[in-house]
């Protein structure tokens, strides 16, 4: 049985990218591994990933005749992570690294070249091509387990966000304003392709073109699942504060460090897409519903709603990475300190680049602890019961609503 049809909803997961932080999902996913059935599939019909997502779905994918197994070797990667798996952090490297970026700026370019990026990230493909078996996709597709699994990636070039996208027959693509979805097979290219972070890893070539993280273009990262035909979709983030409050009118500030920037930036990019998506798609949700079935017409009958149901960390990830941050290589502390400074702008950028298992095992366990604290809503969720329009924080439905009134139906 396919599966879309083990019920009338067609589930989707959609995984954003947050480099270290994706540790987090796969607690998610964990819980949810334990919740379901002994030896169960896949239960999702099409996932979507982004950057570090897009590594985690690609598991999946591989291994979506059995689901259990595919979470296990996630979390025996993610907890047992060190960051020379993921990038090279030995002295000599990052000497040169240094150097080369010095000896750019004062030169301008000239005689040096300019660097591509500021680490080098030639372990993580090694690792990734020992670990994933991308033909192990379409046997997934053809054994009807999986219908699709997207991942997304920039282009530099063409300046749009392109989601690769392998599917069953007859999916289509699409093509939008800066945005398109391309029927591929995907292989490792695609996948280094979207984890390829600006400025921090270099970029990858595909078809010819180069390609850098996906979500510096994915103003909709809900958009890929949706082309392929979700009714319903589990988001499952990685960053759970609100915005920071403002300093008092007479309070002093210093100048934001280069890494606090930095830090800002990846933040802005893995994650305030999604919540401006949220917002759309929960005013579709709501013009859709205000209009009874049976009076719907034209553009709005041929729309459908969205569930979406939202897990993100109940814990400050900054927070947690500040207190790991000793476990980093001493040539990476050196580095972040450099252009970072002392103060507590680093943690951001830090969350993000901590590969080390005492910090992705505490977010495996987080995730965990907030996928069971609302297990009978998710596996209500996933097995296509009645839910409401949008299942999310707190603090994010208050958002939401403020434009609309009740997210529920």
């Amino acid at each position: 049985m396919r599966a879309s049809e083990t019920h009338d909803k067609k589930t989707a997961l959609v995984l954003p990218g947050g480099g270290a932080r994706g540790a987090f999902q796969v607690g998610v996913l964990k819980a949810l591994a334990e919740l379901l059935p002994k030896g169960s599939p896949n239960p999702f019909a099409v996932i979507s990933g982004t950057s570090a997502g897009a590594i985690n779905s690609v598991v999946l994918a591989s291994k979506a005749r059995r689901f259990a197994v595919a979470v296990a070797e996630l979390e025996q990667v993610w907890g047992n992570f060190h960051c020379d798996q993921v990038y090279r952090t030995d002295n000599v490297t990052m000497l040169k690294s240094s150097l080369h970026w010095l000896a750019s700026v004062v030169l301008g370019g000239f005689l040096v070249g300019m660097p591509k990026s500021l680490l080098d990230n030639t372990p993580l493909r090694a690792l990734l091509s020992r670990n994933i078996r991308f033909p192990r996709i379409q046997d997934a597709i053809d054994g009807g387990c999986l219908e699709a699994v997207a991942i997304t990636a920039a282009s530099y070039a063409s300046a749009r966000s392109t989601s690769f996208f392998q599917a069953s027959k007859g999916t289509r693509g699409w093509s939008r304003t800066r945005r398109e979805g391309v029927p591929s097979e995907l292989h490792l290219d695609h996948l280094m392709a979207s984890i390829a972070v600006p400025m921090i890893f270099p970029p990858v070539s595909v078809r010819g073109e180069f390609f850098g993280d996906g979500a510096m273009r994915q103003a909709t990262p809900l958009s890929p699942a949706v082309h392929l035909g979700a009714d319903r979709i589990l988001v499952v983030g990685v960053r759970d504060e609100t915005a920071d409050k403002a300093p008092s009118s007479d309070e002093s500030q210093e100048s934001p460090s280069f890494g606090q920037i930095a830090g800002y930036m990846l933040d802005a990019l893995f994650m305030d897409g999604l919540y401006s998506d949220l917002e759309r798609v929960t005013r579709i949700n709501q013009m859709i519903d205000s209009v009874s079935p049976e009076h719907r017409t034209g553009p709005v009958k041929r729309m459908r709603a969205i569930d979406t149901m939202l897990i993100v960390p109940s814990q400050d990830l900054r927070v947690i990475a500040h207190k790991h941050r000793q476990q980093l290589p001493l040539a990476i502390r050196a580095l972040l300190r450099s252009v970072s400074g002392r103060g507590s702008g680093e943690n951001r950028l830090l969350s993000f680049l901590l590969f080390e298992q005492s910090f992705t095992r505490e977010l495996i366990e987080l995730g965990y602890r907030d996928a069971m604290n609302v297990k009978d809503e998710l596996l209500k969720f996933v097995n296509g019961a009645e839910v409401p329009r949008l299942f999310a924080p707190n603090w994010v439905r208050k958002d939401l609503s403020s434009f609309h009134g009740e997210t529920g139906r």
